[in-house]
């Protein structure tokens, strides 16, 4: 399946500080793909040169499969991290105006943007001027203005910052929406609370490099696949001496606990050699969290 989006060996510096450094990332069509790190790890900067607002110093960048042209960034709804709403329009002006410059005839723009509005729990708002607006309703506004011309391809960057989490949920429901039509949504964000939940694939980024990419479920049950939770009654504290745990840390309540293997530790020869002692309830291999993922493929990278 050729990709929908690909970037080989991407490189972007600003006099000796390199912002993107060598970063190859492949993105299936009708996929969620987050871009993902802490605040200065290189992701607006990979995302501004995807849009051609910036250019890459060396690398390549692909849309289905070919050399991106400046036709393809008419099928991508944008929304940058910096919002740009002109702030003395009207909201529905201020659609009308996006649409149009997404080829959309006034009149369409304009139906298209009372329908987004609505959508968007702010069409109550559609004759005040943006300025008049909280910062999350600008927020929303600029996402009906990304999604007015129904793009293919959707990358947001640092979507939910300024919604509260109602409106996130809201907006979470919209791009699962998207995905259900066959889109491709590339979102950047250092939350990974919100990448878990939302994401088929992800890059993790440091530094200007990318230290983890992949199907987030193939790199969780990769990741993942020495550490178990067990629940029992008895000793607890006795299970990290068991034969093949490395470590065990035992929950407050002292019926849970969260058992480390070592990497020749045969989970079922750990399992009878706890039941000697313990009654236990449940013992299952426990995915670890995406941040837990993250600062261990920081720490291995340095």
């Amino acid at each position: 399946m050729t990709p929908t989006l690909e970037m080989v060996e991407l490189r972007k510096s600003y006099g000796k500080f390199v912002a993107v450094d060598g970063v190859s990332i492949t993105i299936p069509p009708g996929t969620v793909f987050g871009l993902l790190g802490p605040n200065g790890a290189g992701k607006t900067t990979t995302l501004r040169m995807i849009m051609d607002i910036i250019a890459p110093d060396s690398g390549q960048i692909l849309f289905d499969g070919r050399p991106r042209s400046r036709e393809d960034l008419e099928r991508i709804g944008y929304l940058p991290e910096e919002r740009g709403l002109y702030r003395r329009m009207t909201v529905l002006e201020q659609l009308t105006f996006l649409g149009e410059l997404h080829g959309l005839t006034a009149k369409e723009a304009k139906l298209r943007g009372t329908a987004w509005l609505e959508r968007m729990d702010v069409g109550d708002r559609a004759e005040r001027k943006v300025e008049e607006l909280s910062k999350g309703q600008q927020q929303k506004v600029q996402i009906a203005g990304t999604l007015l011309h129904e793009p293919e391809v959707v990358i947001l960057d640092e979507p939910f910052s300024g919604l509260d989490p109602i409106n996130q949920s809201l907006f979470k429901d919209l791009l699962a929406g998207y995905k259900a039509e066959g889109r491709t949504i590339l979102f950047s964000t250092h939350i990974m609370e919100q990448a878990e939940k939302l994401c088929d694939h992800i890059c993790l980024i440091s530094k200007g490099r990318a230290v983890l990419a992949g199907e987030l479920a193939a790199i969780k049950r990769r990741e993942g696949g020495n550490a178990y939770r067990l629940v029992a009654s008895g000793d607890l504290d006795r299970a990290g001496e068991v034969a093949g745990v490395d470590h065990a840390v035992v929950d407050a309540d002292g019926e849970r606990a969260r058992l480390f293997l070592t990497a020749d530790a045969v989970a079922a020869d750990v399992l009878r050699d706890l039941v000697g002692f313990l009654a236990v309830r449940d013992f299952r291999s426990e995915e670890p969290e995406l941040e837990e993922i993250f600062v261990k493929a920081v720490q291995n990278a340095a």
